[in-house]
This record gives structure tokens, C-alpha cells and sequence, in this order.
């Protein structure tokens, strides 16, 4: 292990502390440990949930992808991903930092469901707060799996060795400092992500001799590399596309726009994390793409390593073990926002609306404190087997709360005649279609990966569409046929809309 790298990690590390110690003394209540008192400039902002939205599958998943699938046909998840992340900032960020003031200043999303629709029965909040902790928990352990890949890659750790130390500087500054450790630390992680994607690639490439010349090289190996239509049935394309659907329903990206100091600050934020999206996607694209071509003669056994192996032997020791953080960075940036969501959940939609009204703030914030730590062990076990894929537990996740929340939040938010049956009956279909779907589009196999029992749904669909679909009929049918919303949660729905 080069002392340069070791160094680098540990002084990154230390930062990353500070910054949650520093963050430890600004948070006195419940909205300050999961919304930052809603005090986010826009750059921290569109950073932080673009940090926070793409986790080790951007430098690890995607990057991977690319590589093993054979080149460019993994074009379409980025296009669907930077369209998404666009139309998640121009429709929803402003309705949505407006009505949740209006709405009794709602600091969760189940909050803010129950709220939106006055639901006394709490069954909206509650329903919720059970599917953010079920898919977060999956979430979360890609994440863990992501810096167990790093540490065990870049330090000769053990597995679960590597797992175990990525796990306990995470929960550590987390459980320490809330959302604004989160916030800080995703901004300065956002930019550390960025940098690692802009010249990864552009080094690798010079490398090689050059953009023509990797092409031309991966063309050699074999012609369709260069096709962004090979082996893509139509359902593939949308399949890949669709992951833009998950915006919608993402809470760790949503209560960032909940945590915006102002409406006016949405278009500023939205062009920052625009352009920062679509830099960093592509960057990804383009180390995978380079890797086909450098590592030809030595083939990656695990695609997944390609961005850490690009780092290894392109950089001296220093640079390498910046650009090391960098992957670290976009672990952590994720799993800190979804150990916080889901915290929040178990404290403000559990523990303080069913089981003890009248908490105090400080219980409430030490009830989070210790959700995090609850909720990351049993990631912890999830990703404990060295075989788990990155880009499988997220496409799982991202799905899940995409169908489960997606058309509840947009039609909550432009849709006056929607009711709580609506929305209970939208989360319910979209988050049981996902884990259905899944199962029966997913054949039986044996340990050496070949077909034991055929799958009963024979055409390959990722499973977001038909679950951001059938949600999506399901609030619009069961609102429709059930009693119209009140009139004070009409006048609610024009005062936000105002």
C-alpha cells in the first residue's frame, strides 16, 4: 500500500469528521437534524443532491456497465438520468418547497403526505415511512458493498474487513451531525466527484493516444462497441431510459428541495446541478469506455474496479489517493442522505406520531442518532456477501421508490382533485408492482449461473415501468371514485400553488 494514498484517505477522512463535529453544534431540534432549517443555498443544494443521488454507482456501477457490457449501448441510462434529474428541478422543486411550508411546514415527505391530505387515520404517514426504511435498507447496503469494493481494492483489506471501516466512518459523522453534515459534506464531495470524472477519463484517453485512437482500438476488438443501438431490443432502450422516472420518488433528493432557503433560488440550482450531471454521467460513460481499450491485453475480472484501477495506474500515489476520496466521496454522499431519511422516518413518523406525542426535541434528534446506526448494521449484513453487484441493489432501490413515490409526489403537487386514497392506493400498487415484477422477471439460477426455473414473465422490463405506470392509474381511478378533497385542502393546494 503506497503511504501517499494512506495519507490522503486519512486527511480526507479527518475532514469529513470535522465537518460532522461542526455540524454537531448547530443542531439543537428535529428540523435542524433532518432539514437544515431550511437554510441550503442553491450550489450546496444542487451538489449535495447530485452527490447524494449518485452514490459508488457512478464512479463504480456505471463505469462497470460500460465496460462489461461492451461500450456505448449503455449510452441510454445516462440520457434518461440528466432528462430526469432536469425535469425533477424545472416541475417539482419549486411546487414542492412551497407546499411543504403550507403545509403545516412538513419536514419529511410522510409528513408532508399527511399534511398535503389531512389524513387523521396517520395510515399515509406510516405506509410512507415503511417504504422508505424497506428500500432504503437495500439502498444503503450498495453503498456499503461500493466502499467495501474501494477499501478491499486500494488496501489489501479483507471483504469484510473493507466493509466494516467504510461502515463506521459513514454512521460516524452522520449520526453526529444531521442533514447539515450531510449537506456540507455532500457540496465539497459533489465537487471532489466531478473533478475525479472530468480527468479520469481525459488521462486515460490522452493515454491511449488519443479519442480517435480509442476508438479505433475499441472498434478493432469489436465493432459493435461503437453501436449505441447493439444488442438493445426496444424494451432495453426504455428499460434504460426509465431510470429517469426515479427522480420523482427519490427522498433523499427531494428533501433537498424542501430544504432550499427560497423558491428563488430553484432556477440557479437547477442550471448548477444540470451541468453537473451531465458532465459526471458522461465522464462515467467514457472511463468505461477508455477501460475496454487499456486493459484489452488484461482483462478486469470485476468490471466494477475499473474507475479504482484507472486511478491506480495512471496517477502518482497522491493524486491517486485524491482521486480514491473521490469514489469514497460519492459512497459516503449517498449513504449519509438515505441513513438520514430513513432516521427521520423512524423518529418523527414512528416514534413521535404513534408512540410518543409529546417527545422533546433532544429525545427526538438521540431517537434519529440512533435509527442511523440500527438501520446501517442491517445494511451492513445485506451487503455482506463479496458477490453483490452495485448496479443491481440500486436499480432495485431507485425502482422501488421511484413507482412508489413518484406519481404520488407529482400528482400531489398538480392535481387539486386527488385525495388520500389516491395517494395510499398509488404507493401501495407502485411500491408491491416493483417487488412482484422483480420476482417473476427474475429466472432461478444455480451457483455456477445457469438457469434452474425460467422466469413467468418472459420479456426482459425494468421493473419501474410498469410500476410508475400502474401507480400512477392508481391515484387517478381511486381519487376519482372516492369522496372530492375538502375545502380547506383545496385552498391549501391554490395558497402553494400561489
Amino acid at each position: 500500500m503506497e503511504t501517499g494514498v494512506l495519507i490522503t484517505f486519512i486527511i480526507y477522512l479527518v475532514g469529513m469528521l470535522g465537518i460532522g463535529i461542526a455540524a454537531y453544534k448547530m443542531t439543537s431540534n428535529l428540523s435542524d437534524y433532518v432539514l437544515g432549517g431550511r437554510r441550503l443555498g442553491p450550489g450546496v443544494a444542487a451538489l449535495s443532491a447530485g452527490a447524494s443521488d449518485m452514490s459508488s454507482w457512478l464512479l463504480l456501477g456505471l463505469p462497470g456497465a460500460v465496460y462489461a457490457s461492451g461500450g456505448m449501448n449503455q449510452i441510454w441510462i445516462a440520457v434518461g438520468l440528466a432528462v430526469g434529474a432536469y425535469l425533477n428541478w424545472q416541475f417539482v422543486a419549486k411546487r414542492l418547497r412551497s407546499y411543504t411550508e403550507v403545509a403545516n411546514d412538513s419536514i419529511t415527505i410522510p409528513d408532508f403526505f399527511e399534511n398535503r391530505f389531512k389524513d387523521g387515520s396517520k395510515l399515509l404517514r406510516v405506509i410512507s415511512a415503511l417504504v422508505i426504511l424497506l428500500f432504503f435498507t437495500f439502498y444503503t447496503s450498495s453503498g456499503m458493498v461500493g466502499g467495501a469494493k474501494l477499501f478491499e481494492a486500494s488496501f489489501g483489506l479483507s471483504y469484510t474487513q473493507a466493509l466494516w471501516i467504510g461502515a463506521i466512518v459513514i454512521i460516524s459523522y452522520t449520526f453526529l451531525g444531521g442533514f447539515l453534515a450531510v449537506s456540507w459534506t455532500d457540496f465539497i464531495q459533489g465537487i471532489l466527484m466531478f473533478l475525479a470524472l472530468i480527468i479520469v477519463p481525459i488521462v486515460a484517453i490522452n493515454k491511449i493516444g488519443g479519442w480517435s485512437e480509442t476508438v479505433n482500438q475499441v472498434g478493432e476488438l469489436d465493432p459493435i462497441y461503437l453501436d449505441a443501438f447493439s444488442g438493445m431490443s426496444a424494451l432495453a432502450i426504455i428499460s434504460l431510459l426509465a431510470w429517469g422516472l426515479g427522480y420523482f420518488g427519490q427522498p433523499h433528493i427531494l428533501t433537498r428541495f424542501m430544504a432550499l432557503r427560497s423558491v428563488k433560488d430553484v432556477p440557479k440550482a437547477r442550471m448548477i446541478g444540470t451541468i453537473w450531471m451531465v458532465f459526471a454521467l458522461f465522464g462515467a460513460i467514457f472511463t468505461g469506455f477508455a477501460g475496454i481499450s487499456y486493459f484489452a491485453e488484461n482483462p478486469v475480472a470485476d468490471g466494477e474496479q475499473v474507475f479504482i484501477l484507472f486511478t491506480q495506474v495512471l496517477f502518482d500515489p497522491w493524486v491517486s489517493g485524491i482521486l480514491l476520496a473521490a469514489i469514497l466521496a460519492a459512497i459516503m454522499s449517498t449513504i449519509d442522505s438515505q441513513l438520514l431519511v430513513s432516521s427521520s422516518a423512524v423518529a418523527e413518523d414512528f416514534y413521535k406520531a404513534i408512540l410518543r406525542k409529546d417527545a422533546s426535541e433532544k429525545e427526538l434528534v438521540w431517537v434519529g442518532r440512533i435509527s442511523v446506526a440500527a438501520i446501517a448494521l442491517i445494511a451492513i449484513l445485506l451487503a455482506s456477501n463479496p458477490d453483490s453487484s452495485v448496479l443491481d441493489l440500486v436499480s432495485y432501490a431507485w425502482a422501488g421508490f421511484g413507482a412508489a413515490f413518484g406519481p404520488v409526489i407529482i400528482l400531489s403537487l398538480f392535481w387539486k382533485r386527488m385525495n388520500r386514497w389516491g395517494a395510499l392506493a398509488g404507493m401501495i400498487v407502485g411500491a408491491v408492482t416493483v417487488v412482484v415484477w422483480k420476482m417473476l422477471s427474475t429466472p432461478e439460477l444455480n451457483e455456477a449461473g445457469e438457469v434452474i426455473t425460467e422466469a413467468v414473465i418472459p420479456f426482459s422490463l425494468y421493473e419501474i415501468v410498469p410500476g410508475f405506470i400502474f401507480a400512477w392509474i392508481a391515484v387517478m381511478v381511486v381519487s376519482l371514485v372516492t369522496e372530492a378533497p375538502s375545502k380547506e385542502i383545496e385552498e391549501e393546494f391554490e395558497q402553494a400553488k400561489a
